[in-house]
């Protein structure tokens, strides 16, 4: 399926050709790990994402993550819209197909349009809104481990007050991480997370 995507970085998506740590059986899973399942239901998804029971592998370091990641998303303090376009550059960056299909389906739960999602995969020069261009430059900065400029930082302080400079900068920094477990993992997307991200393609203009 991903060699088929409509929308795919120049060097195609990042990974193996197989799952190398597969998602544990319901089963099999700690018993708060289990919960989690019915909480997903409650927010509409009809299945835990993937990303839960692998990381929950290593109960020592998923629930500490857990409460850390939340912090930044769905609890963080900059606007939604911002949030996931940062998340989809990074994934983009990063090429991370799983990262990239999840935060599609989030970006346009929170409003954020086809067109914007665009957009966030174009180098930063051929991108017209100037809020996003500015949010894409400092993603690709960090994401290439150097400072954020100079002129790019002053005009992200005058967006931001500086409690969000600090949640973008982290939120950069933990889905470049995560995108190495995703990608090392070879997780795959949700049956309907997979529907979501197909039927963003089909929407794609022509040609």
């Amino acid at each position: 399926m991903k060699d088929a995507d409509l929308l795919r970085p120049e060097s195609g998506w990042a990974g193996p050709d197989y799952v190398r740590i597969p998602a544990p059986p319901r089963r099999q899973r700690a018993l708060l790990l289990r919960s989690l399942s019915g909480v997903a239901r409650l927010f509409g998804r009809p299945e835990l994402p993937h990303i839960f029971p692998v990381l929950g592998i290593n109960g020592r370091l998923f629930w500490p993550w857990l409460i850390f990641a939340s912090q930044m998303m769905p609890f963080g303090r900059l606007p939604a819209t911002d949030r996931e376009k940062v998340i989809l550059r990074v994934a983009w960056h990063c090429r991370s197909r799983y990262e990239w299909g999840q935060h599609v389906e989030m970006a346009l739960k929170v409003g954020v349009s086809d067109n914007e999602i665009i957009e966030i995969t174009k180098p930063s020069g051929d991108i017209l809104n100037q809020d996003d261009r500015l949010l894409v430059k400092v993603c690709d900065q960090l994401c290439q481990q150097r400072p954020i400029d100079e002129d790019n930082w002053l005009a992200l302080n005058q967006k931001y007050n500086k409690r969000q400079v600090i949640e973008i900068i982290m939120l950069v920094g933990h889905y470049v991480m995560v995108a190495g477990l995703l990608i090392n993992a070879g997780i795959e997307l949700e049956t309907a997370t997979e529907k979501t991200l197909q039927g963003f393609y089909a929407r794609l203009p022509k040609g």
